[in-house]
């Protein structure tokens, strides 16, 4: 911080303080829905899979199909909000993703199952990379593996509220008005994104210089903060963005935990179902105890992260809890209480390494690169929602049981925790050089503070 400024800027802990209180409980909000959106298939299964006559691999295929529109679409929806600010273009995605999963109410087999899957993962592509990268024009690094672990939380909140909610939906709505309940499921909690995409139009700023609840000197004092960073981080054409190796391993570790958090999304219930219970709304609250120690260890490591500034060794020890935790649950299948602990270690344990994965990327590109590097790590890891779903419904099919699935996708989660400790240098993971205590300069590795 320059001197000029330093007699006339507020406390910072304060300034950031209130740009969280602002932003985070929306987002997490946002995030909440559409991640219900996302993985609420997983409970439409137990209904919808025996209504249509749908096997184990084409319900995998399904749920996972939906990723590779997301897939296609995530770095031209980065750019484009860029261009068109934040504000509107999260909007537009809430608002058309929501109208999309309510009609799959209408699925009448699995070629609509698909295509419906499919044009879910277009309309929502590029929400959760747009908002990691909304964040990078908040908050600096140092500040953000909290942040992004406030907002990712809201996965660990919808299994918490989620999973009782659709086991109800499906419960008690089962043939009103003519309806099966996961039909009901689907509108019911498609509705809530189109109301909170056209909140988004009126709430959202587009960045600091908007924000008119700000005070001046808290404003010049996040754009100070901002601009000190941008400095150390790389400036990169979009194509030489998707080329550079680093983005490309960022992409690499980033499929790895995906693998385990579409493993646990989409067949938690079943798992819980194969213990021996019964009931959709038991299935729905006993999800929600996994969930919930997740919620509470996930900010945990984010703030102990952000306190040490590493994130190797922070990562690396909750990825290998998610994939022991997922190897345990198989061991003990008939054994509830065994099974739901060794459940609620996989998922806290898989939950706690995306906000830790993150500060990576975001870490090293700037501008443009920023926005296609942060959507190209994201749409390369999404894959693992169409990989992990059939994979693991693959194996099911043919051998009868989930757990040969389950240890492949742990398998997933080790390989992730090799390859940040053994490829990823201390300066590239998510602790600026200039800041105390990130040991390491930006010019060695490989990753020079060119501007191009």
């Amino acid at each position: 911080m320059s001197t000029p400024l330093a007699g006339v800027l507020p406390d910072e802990d304060a300034v950031y303080a209130k740009v969280t209180l602002r932003l985070i409980p929306f987002l997490f909000l946002c995030y909440i829905v559409a991640f219900l959106d996302r993985v609420n298939v997983g409970f439409a299964k137990l209904q919808m899979q025996s209504d249509l006559g749908l096997s184990d691999t084409v319900y995998g295929t399904g749920a996972g199909i939906f990723f590779i529109g997301y897939f296609f679409f995530e770095v031209p929806s980065n750019l484009l909000m860029r261009k068109v600010g934040a504000r509107f273009w999260i909007a537009r995605i809430m608002i058309t993703w929501g109208l999309i999963s309510a009609a799959t109410m209408f699925t009448n087999g699995a070629w609509t199952f698909y295509g419906l899957r499919f044009l879910l993962g277009v309309a929502e592509a590029g929400f959760f990379p747009g908002v990691i990268l909304y964040l990078t024009d908040w908050y600096p690094a140092r500040r953000r593996a909290r942040v992004v672990a406030w907002f990712m939380m809201a996965i660990a909140a919808t299994g918490v509220i989620g999973g009782p909610l659709s086991g109800w939906i499906l419960q008690a709505c089962s043939k009103a008005g003519g309806l099966a309940g996961w039909q009901w499921l689907f509108l019911l909690e498609g509705i809530p994104s189109v109301i909170i995409g056209i909140w988004v139009l009126f709430y959202l700023d587009n960045g600091v210089r908007e924000a008119k609840w700000l005070a001046g000197a808290e404003r010049q004092l996040l754009l100070a903060n901002l601009e000190s960073e941008e400095r150390t981080k790389r400036h990169l054409s979009v194509g030489q963005t998707l080329r550079n190796p680093w983005v490309l391993l960022f992409s690499a570790i980033y499929f790895c935990i995906s693998m385990g958090i579409y493993g646990i999304g989409f067949w938690l219930p079943q798992i819980i179902k194969n213990t021996g219970v019964k009931e959709a709304l038991g299935i729905g609250l006993l999800t929600a105890v996994p969930y919930g120690c997740a919620a509470v260890v996930m900010v945990l490591v984010g703030k102990s992260s952000d306190l040490c500034r590493e994130r190797r060794w922070h990562f690396a020890a909750v990825a290998s809890a998610g994939g022991l935790g997922l190897i345990l649950s198989t061991w003990f299948p008939s054994n509830l209480p065994v099974a739901l602990a060794a459940l609620s270690l996989a998922t806290a344990g898989i939950l706690s390494s995306f906000p830790l994965a993150w500060t990576m990327p975001t870490a090293l590109l700037a501008g443009s690169a920023a926005a296609a590097g942060i959507a190209m790590v994201n749409s390369i890891g999404g894959l693992a929602g169409f990989v992990s779903p059939y994979l693991v419904g693959w194996v099911a099919d043919r051998t009868h049981r989930l757990d040969a699935g389950l240890y492949v996708i742990a398998s997933f989660l080790f390989l992730g925790v090799i390859l940040v400790l053994s490829v990823v240098p201390a300066h590239l993971a998510g602790v600026p050089a200039h800041e105390p205590g990130a040991g390491g300069t930006p010019d060695r590795g490989g990753a020079p503070r060119t501007t191009q």
